[in-house]
């Protein structure tokens, strides 16, 4: 299938600002690129790209004083199958792990390991190790976390979450990677698109989506403690320990957010040009 995907982003500057953007798909997905994914800014600055320390694409620019805005709209192919499941994956042992998975065991800025590590074990210590015991902290974080964009704060932590019980994508993201890591599962958080596609349309404004990733049986698999069903059309932006690694944008002085819209859809079998852009919702970055 074909999935168009876009944004159109407008922050406000009070002084010339560095930014730093993670808007770009991940390096891996490029080959699936049907039309060119370019980063507009408006206006027209100097910017860059470089490869971060977790693989990340990510952009860098000072933005002038005044209104900037970020704006893309491109096609990706997408196999159109769901979420890959894989039930008999094992968990490692902790000496057995890849060098470079360890870092996806300890605690992070909003994955506060030392805090949830008692509730973890008294929760899951009696649970199957592996694919089992990811499925139980999945279903158990769903159930627990109520989803609404009015609960939004972007400092919310993974501990905060299990005490407050409500929160965000992000937020049910965090908790199940915490819970995951202080069972000794290796895992890490994940920020892409995941339009409706394959579900009835979800109330509410399009928004890029956060879910997690765990080390079972050799490889990475995708969980989503949101949504806890298996979902197509993920197209992965950035992954690092939590979202202070995989941040939209990260401005180094004050800025305002005016605008914030995202698209994410499928397009019809039968064309083979974008569709017009349909008419967004806006709201608050805090929102993922």
């Amino acid at each position: 299938m074909q999935i168009r995907c876009g944004y159109d982003i407008i922050y406000e500057c009070f002084s010339p600002t560095p930014i730093m953007a993670l808007l770009k798909i991940r390096p891996e997905r490029r080959k699936d690129l049907i039309s060119p994914e370019i980063l507009t800014l408006d206006p027209l600055i100097p910017s860059r790209d470089y490869e971060d320390s977790f693989g990340n694409i990510a952009t860098r620019l000072v933005a002038p004083p005044g209104q900037i805005r970020f704006t893309a709209d491109f096609i990706v192919y997408d196999s159109g199958e769901a979420d890959p499941q894989s039930p008999d994956a094992g968990q490692h042992s902790v000496d057995e792990l890849p060098d470079d998975v360890l870092v996806y065991l300890l605690g992070s800025r909003y994955c506060e390991t030392d805090q949830l590590s008692y509730e973890a074990w008294r929760l899951f210590g009696g649970t199957p190790p592996g694919w089992a015991r990811v499925e139980a902290i999945v279903d158990y974080v769903h159930n627990r976390i109520t989803f609404g964009y009015e609960h939004a704060r972007n400092t919310r932590t993974a501990a905060e979450a299990f005490s407050e019980g409500v929160g965000v994508c992000r937020d049910f993201a965090h908790l199940a990677v915490t819970l995951c890591r202080c069972m000794n599962i290796p895992a890490r958080y994940c920020t892409g698109y995941l339009g409706d596609i394959g579900i009835e349309p979800i109330p509410g404004p399009m928004d890029f989506s956060a879910w997690f990733e765990v080390y079972l049986g050799g490889r990475w698999h995708a969980f989503d403690a949101r949504h806890n069903k298996p979902r197509i059309g993920r197209i992965l932006m950035a992954q690092g320990r939590d979202a202070t690694d995989t941040a939209i944008s990260t401005s180094f002085g004050p800025t305002r957010l005016i605008r914030f819209d995202v698209i994410a859809e499928e397009i019809a079998k039968e064309s083979c040009q974008p569709p017009t852009p349909p008419v967004q919702a806006r709201f608050s970055q805090a929102s993922l």
